[in-house]
């Protein structure tokens, strides 16, 4: 369950990367180093440009991924508990 939960969030992390640089391209360095210190920016803000620059896929996967990491890592700190 361990290598899973490392698995998806290295896809977050993957789709935040992706995010980052389109991010970066549009707004230029200053928001780009907002969305690197503040991924909910990154987050939001493809949300709110996807259709435009064709993210849809990418921040579908990202928001579906984090709820499937949340999950996992509540789980994996409950059996690490036991």
């Amino acid at each position: 369950m361990d290598a899973l939960a490392t698995l998806v969030n290295l896809a977050i992390l993957a789709l935040f990367i992706v995010v980052l640089v389109k991010l970066f391209r549009q707004e230029g360095v200053g928001k780009g180093i907002l969305g690197l210190i503040c991924a909910l920016y990154s987050f939001v803000w493809g949300w709110q440009n996807h259709k435009k620059l064709g993210l849809t896929s990418v921040m579908t996967a990202w928001s579906i991924l984090v709820v499937i990491g949340m999950i996992l890592n509540v789980v994996v700190r409950m059996q690490s508990a036991m």
